[in-house]
């Protein structure tokens, strides 16, 4: 089809099947359907805007979920689930395709911690970032999205979590998750087979959708183009259905009154590099941080089956705050416990030989610990830098700092010890310098040796946050605290690239909350 697209027009349209170019107009244009996107997407439909919604990703739903984790890297994953930082010494877990990460997270919700909403009012100038005001956004969004404690037992990886730190006074907590009618499969990573996570793609997408929201899949954002301070339209490419498949070679135009960039931390600083957006500071893509993610696993004497149940119900925030606030000079670090499946674990897993042998043959009694660090609070933890490769691609450069390093540090002991307490046999920190440890006292010693360093230490992030930082002085920050774009009239950021640190808890509600607020003010805005 090539020329105008009308009210007629397929309400999902698969760029990899196009024929011909294809020119769409609307009201407002919004890049990503994740968590910011496809919440604003809602909001901005349901106020009778023409809305449309652009995803790089492929639409799947139930029927489409293999359950195999070949597949769900492949498919549903960035780059296969291999994205990395730019050294390659950092993995980053990050979600594609109609619903984002929403789609393939463990459906961990928290509001926003109240410390980390103080840092961003006395440090950033968001006055209006109070618990108060932002309650009935979250409050909406929890009533939308089933946002609950969650009721049923702790699987066994859980309890081990549970059990550990209750026996040590650390106080674990139940956690929320954004499920309904959940059949507790631990699938959560791999695409929910039965709809019960209340993920984007079964629920707000939808709901624009029925609101004459358009959607329009495999197709890749590549510019923005801006004439006198404003965007006249955005460029996309169509995109092939797979790897074996031929490139399409098409063009997606889209021209609209309002955009909307909710591509997430790395790829929304990407497309505003790469349309050369206006920027006086030069702070596009700087001050990205992530939640580094230290691990340790342990062998239970008993089966876990780590990859069964609820993937997280059981959190501690014990050393989330170690100095009492939450600019100290110690990273805090949030405990909780991931799935295990086979394929990745065998992956990350930092032994080789017989020894990686002999444990992967106790992955049925296997159980694990994360620790997700604070990042962005002190000086010492300035984040890092999202730039284009030559191919135009974003790639994030970010270089651990000595102040997570030590929090890395304290971070194996507390979980070593955890696990111990909690009826471990053998425990082994992902660090190079581990051995499976058979004593608290054994491991303790040794991880304050552990040399810490990029490769030495297994590092993950599945949460990405800033580089289109927001904030009252506009010098330093380049959105206001409603998203909209400080250098560009119709322009907003709806995404967790607004954050001006880390949240020190899973982002997916803040960017629920953010999002269903800063749309409405801009149905508000475009009236």
């Amino acid at each position: 089809m090539n020329g105008q697209a009308n009210r007629n027009a397929p309400e999902v349209i698969d760029a990899s099947m196009l024929a011909d170019n294809l020119v769409l107009e609307g009201d407002v244009a919004i890049v990503g359907s994740g968590a910011g996107g496809g919440t604003a997407a809602e909001v901005l439909a349901l106020a009778g805007l023409r809305v449309i919604i652009i995803e790089e990703g492929g639409l799947n739903t139930a029927r489409d979920f293999t359950l195999r984790e070949s597949d769900a890297y492949r498919d549903l994953y960035q780059d296969g689930g291999a994205r990395k930082t730019a050294d390659a010494a950092i993995t980053i877990l990050q979600g594609k395709g109609v619903g984002g990460s929403t789609t393939v997270n463990w459906t961990a919700s928290f509001r926003t911690p109240p410390k980390t909403l103080r840092v961003w009012r006395e440090r950033f100038g968001l006055s209006e970032m109070t618990e108060e005001s932002l309650e009935p956004w979250f409050l909406n969004m929890e009533r939308r999205l089933d946002i609950a404690p969650w009721t049923g037992e702790p699987n066994a990886n859980n309890s081990v979590l549970a059990r550990g730190a209750e026996k040590l006074g650390w106080h674990p907590r139940i956690l929320r998750r954004n499920v309904s009618r959940c059949q507790n499969l631990g699938l959560c990573g791999l695409g929910c087979p039965v709809n019960a996570k209340r993920a984007m793609h079964v629920t707000t997408v939808p709901g624009a959708l029925a609101h004459d929201a358009v959607l329009v899949t495999r197709a890749h954002a590549e510019k923005l183009v801006i004439r006198g301070g404003r965007i006249e339209s955005l460029q996309c490419r169509a995109l092939p259905a797979s790897a074996e498949k031929r490139n399409p070679g098409r063009t997606v135009t889209v021209k609209a009154r309002y955009f909307v960039s909710a591509a997430g931390g790395i790829g929304t600083p990407g497309l505003l590099l790469r349309s050369k957006a206006p920027d006086p500071g030069g702070l596009i893509g700087s001050r990205t941080f992530l939640h580094p993610t230290a691990v340790s696993v342990a062998v239970m004497p008993d089966r876990v089956d780590p990859f069964d149940g609820a993937p997280q119900s059981i959190y501690c925030d014990q050393f989330l705050w170690p100095d009492g606030r939450a600019d100290g000079r110690h990273a805090g670090f949030k405990l909780e416990v991931p799935p295990m499946m086979p394929m990745l674990s065998a992956a990350v897993t930092k032994f080789h030989g017989p020894m990686h042998s002999t444990l992967l043959g106790e992955f049925p009694n296997m159980s694990s610990v994360i620790a997700l660090m604070r990042d962005g609070f002190h000086n010492d933890s300035p984040g890092g830098t999202v730039k284009i490769n030559g191919g135009g691609a974003p790639v994030l450069d970010y270089q651990v700092p000595e102040m997570i390093w030590d929090g890395f540090r304290r971070a194996y002991a507390a979980m070593a010890e955890l696990q111990f307490e909690a009826g471990a046999k053998k425990v082994f920190p992902l660090h190079t310098d581990a051995v499976p440890f058979e004593s608290w006292r054994q491991a303790k010693e040794a991880i304050g040796s552990f040399r810490m360093e990029t490769f030495r230490a297994f590092v993950a992030s599945a949460h990405v946050m800033g580089g289109c930082a927001m904030g009252a002085d506009g010098s330093q920050s380049l959105v206001d605290g409603d998203g909209r774009y400080r250098h560009l009239e119709n322009l907003s950021v709806m995404d967790g690239s607004v954050f001006p640190t880390s949240l020190g808890a899973n982002p997916q509600l803040t960017i629920f909350g953010l999002a269903a607020r800063n749309a409405t003010h801009l149905v508000n805005h475009l009236r």
